[in-house]
């Protein structure tokens, strides 16, 4: 009797350190569980708040221009949602270096050697692909100068063209505007058309359109 009751404490003890050590990895899988999901959640605010910060950085882009790019409209007949959508595009929302630092929002190339200007690298779409040349670009004080000179270059087109824009000018709505720019040579970018319109029915640019 003493013998059977020994060996069935030893199996006793046995399983409950069988046990004991079951308990343990599972309490170690929740809590390694729990730091898991702590740590996706806290990613997750990370790029939620990432995220919020840019759509608020763009919200503020839009709305500094907007309100000169529409009186631009009474003057010259360029639809803001066009001036708003060629400003982002080119300018990657006011950041490269010829905005931000030349205020020149659109990549205007200087026309003559009368106003202030900066040689700078530009991608060129030639023979099929990108290449890297030097261009003469404009210089503006303000982001405002820039798009009343963009209003007029699209207006009153280049110096070797007069009517070369015509075709924005006579557009009746964004979609025959975005056209009107690739065909009339504003950009080599086979895409811009494109490009465009995208960026204004994504930020619901034509609100601003008389």
């Amino acid at each position: 009797m003493v013998k059977y009751g020994k060996k069935r404490r030893q199996r006793v003890r046995k399983s409950n350190t069988i046990m004991m050590l079951v308990l343990i990895f599972f309490g170690l899988m929740i809590i390694l569980g729990f730091r898991a999901l702590s740590n996706g959640y806290s990613n997750s605010n990370q790029v939620d708040n990432g995220t919020t910060e840019i759509a608020v950085e763009h919200k503020k882009f839009i709305n500094k221009l907007a309100p000169q790019a529409q009186r631009l409209q009474g003057d010259y007949n360029i639809l803001p949602s066009i001036t708003l959508a060629q400003a982002i595009l080119e300018s990657d929302w006011g950041t490269s270096k010829l905005a931000s630092k030349y205020h020149n929002l659109f990549g205007v190339k200087a026309q003559s050697g009368q106003t202030q200007s900066v040689y700078l690298d530009t991608q060129e779409f030639v023979n099929g692909r990108y290449v890297t040349v030097k261009a003469r670009f404009e210089v503006y004080d303000n982001w405002n100068d820039s798009l009343a000179d963009h209003a007029r270059l699209l207006a009153y087109g280049t110096k070797w063209n007069s009517s070369q824009y015509q075709d924005v000018i006579n557009a009746s709505n964004y979609l025959q505007a975005a056209d009107g720019l690739q065909r009339d040579g504003y950009a080599t970018d086979p895409t811009y058309t494109e490009k465009l319109v995208s960026i204004i029915k994504k930020y619901k640019l034509y609100q601003y359109d008389d």
